[in-house]
């Protein structure tokens, strides 16, 4: 492995004066009460509808705590179309400790953002000895109101996990450009590892830690060291290398039913992404946990000014590249950390998505901040008008962010936040039609799963969402119809294909009931999904009995109650009680109530109080 032992320049601004140690404490106890006073609130917040589910709460490997089994399903699974067991495991963990009170999770992202938050501060302190340009990008980092998916939806967990282990990266990378060895290299190996075992995301980090070797390390003088410094890289790639394959293993039934977009649509996407989150970085305003895709319908010349305009940085911060080198490094730390989730290859539904700056936006915090400092110098007074600027930016993205937390109170406020300020948007209307199944709002949902299909009829969770409203209405006959189009339209989402397996199985209609397929498709269910779930058995077990195969429909209930006992669901154990008994007297099952008596996790499995 190449142990390149350069010199390092450093700039003889910011490195004139080494910081006093405790002037540092302070401010890394600042900062992180700081951030507990922004966040504190989501102690008190519950889990969401979104996604929560099969990451904590629903999912009985992880529900369980730490567990040998849990231990080794981690690593042998994909969970939620992800490989990444150390997110995997803090959730474990969580529940081991917290059960499944929400809070308990809550406060972990939010410790996990504070510590990231210091060691940004910490790591960047190391590579340009700036005490105060430092603190003010990790501040602004820390309470950015773009923050806020990252730190309140629980599910992000590996946003805030993996941002700590990049830290650390940054962190043994300085210690380790400073005085290279066999030793500290492997820290950094390490600490790249322990991150992309967290999020996949970190795969760019290796070119990442390049730019930092141009500024502020200065390890690259010439571009024979350049050469020696991007072969010194060549084990961190490695590692990225390989997690990029087991990302791409676990993620082909997670690509959704958006992975079939165009390309153009998605470059069009990914051009219109970059400006999004430049502005957002700017003005941080109508932000929603989803913002739709745009499929195309930008004018061309929107594009072309938005793309000239990118390209238009990217031409100045190579123009001043020797007069400002940060500018280089900031704008390209932004770029290329964002590639990984920019959309050229489509992953679930949405146009872009706040947690995906969690990382990348570093760069332009470090580009504006040196910027803004050097302009600031010429200026009478630079130091007290920097530091009432840098007082008020803060402060106004710390209200602003206060408030952004106040929509992730509940799920209901969440979906609703995010249908006043984007428009189109079916996928909130889809999964708030969902939640207002769950609390018995039928028309309500009704009408929301209705404005999701006309906004895309090819909606796939709308059609599977308004099947569960007529089913509760009590027209079955419709309700199947819509099962059919939503298991049409994506062969993989497990909902629908269990909804529909239930009414096969327990439709009081003869003319709808064929637990021969009912069987076929709850099976389907079962080879595909990460986990045994009582709900899917207790349907196969209902579709065993239609069928006339009542010992298999016995067998088969009797393990959905075991689960349900496992997982303290006393209703779901009553019910299998029951249903037992009639199996025993060689009754099928008939939902003669139609009601929210479905098959489905998604359906039933309402997050703890």
């Amino acid at each position: 492995m190449p142990r390149p032992n350069l010199p390092i320049a450093q700039p003889e601004r910011v490195m004139a004066a080494k910081p006093q140690p405790f002037l540092v404490l302070i401010l890394c106890v600042a900062l992180g009460a700081f951030i507990c006073l922004v966040f504190g609130r989501a102690f008190h917040y519950p889990f969401i509808n979104f996604d929560d589910q099969g990451y904590v709460y629903g999912n009985p490997e992880i529900a369980a705590g730490v567990t040998l089994s849990g231990f080794q399903w981690t690593l042998t699974h994909a969970h939620m179309g992800n490989w990444h067991p150390l997110t995997s495991i803090s959730h474990m963990l969580d529940c081991q400790f917290h059960g499944l009170d929400a809070g308990g999770h809550h406060l972990t992202n939010i410790l996990l953002h504070t510590g990231a938050a210091v060691l940004l501060f910490l790591a960047l302190l190391k590579m340009t000895g700036a005490l105060w340009r430092c603190a003010f990008v990790a501040a602004v980092f820390a309470i950015h109101p773009l923050r806020v998916e990252s730190v309140a939806w629980i599910a992000e967990r590996k946003d805030v996990l993996s941002g700590l282990f990049f830290m650390l990266t940054l962190l043994a990378y300085a210690g380790y450009a400073r005085r290279p060895s066999i030793t500290r290299y492997l820290m950094v190996l390490l600490a790249l590892c322990l991150g992309l075992l967290s999020k996949p995301m970190l795969v760019s980090v290796p070119l990442v830690l390049l730019l930092l070797d141009y500024w502020p390390l200065g390890r690259i003088v010439d571009s024979a060291t350049l050469r020696r410094l991007a072969g010194e890289k060549i084990p961190l790639l490695a590692v990225s290398a390989a997690s990029i394959a087991a990302t791409l293993v676990a993620q082909k039934t997670a690509l959704g039913s958006m992975e079939d977009l165009p390309l153009s649509w998605r470059l069009q996407n990914a051009v219109v992404s970059y400006a999004i989150y430049l502005r957002q970085t700017l003005w941080p305003e109508s932000l929603a946990v989803f913002y739709p895709h745009t499929d195309g319908r930008l004018a061309l010349w929107k594009l072309i000014i938005t793309a000239a305009f990118l390209i238009l940085l990217t031409a100045l911060a190579w123009l001043f590249r020797k007069r400002h080198p940060y500018l280089l490094t900031g704008w390209m730390w932004f770029g290329i950390m964002l590639v990984p989730v920019i959309g050229i290859v489509q992953v679930g539904q949405q146009g872009h998505a706040d947690r995906y700056t969690y990382l990348p936006q570093i760069g332009l915090l470090l580009a504006s901040t040196w910027l803004v400092s050097e302009l600031a110098l010429s200026l009478r007074y630079s130091r007290q008008i920097l530091a009432v600027g840098a007082a008020g930016v803060i402060t106004a993205l710390a209200w602003s962010a206060w408030s952004q937390l106040s929509f992730w109170r509940d799920s209901e406020s969440l979906w609703t936040r995010a249908l006043a300020v984007t428009s189109n948007n079916d996928f909130a209307h889809a999964n708030l039609a969902d939640l207002l199944l769950r609390s018995g709002r039928v028309d309500e949902a009704m009408a929301h799963c209705q404005e999701a299909l006309r906004i895309r009829p090819r909606n796939a969770d709308a059609e599977n969402n308004l099947g569960l409203a007529l089913w509760q209405s009590k027209q079955p006959a419709m309700a199947v119809s819509h099962f059919e189009r939503s298991l049409a339209l994506n062969p993989h989402h497990f909902n629908a294909e269990g909804n529909l397996a239930w009414a096969l199985a327990t439709a009081p209609d003869a003319s709808l009931r064929n637990g021969d397929r009912a069987i076929e498709l709850v099976r389907d269910v079962i080879g595909q999904a990460e986990h045994e779930n009582p709900m899917v058995l207790r349907t196969l077990g209902a579709a065993y009995a239609e069928a006339g195969q009542f010992s298999k429909a016995i067998e088969t209930a009797e393990q959905a109650l075991q689960l349900a006992g496992a997982e303290q669901n006393s209703a779901l154990a009553d019910d299998l009680k029951l249903n037992i008994a009639n199996y025993r007297q060689n009754l099928p099952l008939r939902d003669v109530s139609v009601s929210e008596s479905t098959a489905i996790p998604k359906s039933l499995a309402r997050p703890p109080e």
